[in-house]
């Protein structure tokens, strides 16, 4: 089969369209035939060297894939640990997904990464409810513009950040109620001690200010460290106020763990994703052999929404 692969380590951007074998399903998995791919900063992260698949998994790059199953011909979204930029993967049973009625295999694409990262952490996680106030960092990129959605959806009051007028306009059209501009706005003086939630992909460089932005009982959920690996926390403050802060991963976790998120997200996203409460969002597609360009789109910082590869 054609995949992509990474042909030079020290250059990022060395993404070329190759010949690879086509992979042999286990017992527990199916080959599928992939049709669209999303484009994540994990495969850029693993693109630089810094990112790599869990033990066992495909090296090659792509965390979510839409396709057919071979044989069946059953259409599906995979959420992957890896082997989304290619022609084939194989899939463990319980990361499959029956796309959302009325998307098409590229929406699909764009949404099983996303979808699955926002509930495990927002829902299974961190237990978001309504009457909430969320604040979602990176509204305008793909994690935060379906963040941003869900919550809404699910009758929270959501602040978001985002460094442009354009983004933030975009991020009020998915219904964000606050929108602040981080690049002119402290967020941590606009939200002091309001938050229930906060959703962050910035890690070391935001979480003084994040913990500050908490109200009593909020929870921070780390899902990044766009900003570094480390910063300082007063732990008097969050004593006093039951603040909790959450670091987390999802391609890392074990199988079993990813068939309960993809179950639980099935369940509570799909219906919101089929009622059209929640858009799928993808700005721009590639074909798979410009997946360099995909790379350095989003790199940009240009894109609002999902990137995908089509197959």
């Amino acid at each position: 089969m054609k995949a992509i692969q990474l042909t030079d380590p020290g250059n990022p951007r060395s993404l070329e369209l190759v010949d690879v074998p086509t992979p042999e399903p286990r017992e527990d998995e199916v080959l599928v035939k992939i049709a669209a791919a999303g484009v994540n900063r994990g495969d850029l992260m693993q693109a630089q060297g810094m990112y790599p698949p869990p033990e066992g998994e495909s090296e090659i790059i792509g965390l979510e894939c839409a396709g057919t199953i071979e044989g069946t011909g059953e259409e599906v979204g995979c959420l992957l640990a890896g082997g989304g930029y290619a022609e084939y993967v194989a899939v463990p049973k319980g990361q499959l997904m029956t796309p959302p009625e009325g998307f098409s295999l590229v929406d699909t694409a764009g949404v099983i990464e996303v979808a699955n990262t926002a509930w495990a952490n927002l829902g299974m996680l961190a237990g978001v409810k309504e009457g909430d106030r969320v604040l979602i960092h990176g509204g305008a990129g793909g994690v935060g513009s379906f963040a941003v959605q869900l919550c809404k959806a699910l009758g929270c009051e959501v602040a978001t950040t985002a460094g442009s007028v354009e983004k933030l306009d975009y991020c009020r059209e998915l219904g964000a109620d606050i929108a602040i501009n981080y690049r002119e706005q402290d967020f941590a003086e606009e939200l002091e001690g309001s938050c229930d939630i906060i959703l962050d992909v910035m890690g070391g460089s935001y979480l003084e200010r994040n913990v500050r932005s908490l109200a009593n009982d909020g929870r921070l959920v780390v899902i990044a460290l766009q900003g570094g690996t480390k910063g300082t926390l007063n732990l008097g403050r969050m004593l006093t106020r039951r603040q909790s802060v959450h670091a987390t991963t999802l391609r890392a976790r074990p199988r079993p763990m990813k068939a309960a998120v993809v179950e639980s997200t099935f369940r509570n996203v799909w219906p919101l994703l089929e009622s059209g409460q929640i858009k799928a969002n993808v700005s721009k597609t590639f074909p798979l052999a410009d997946a360099a360009a995909a790379h350095e789109y989003l790199d940009s910082g240009a894109n609002t929404g999902k990137i995908v590869l089509e197959v």
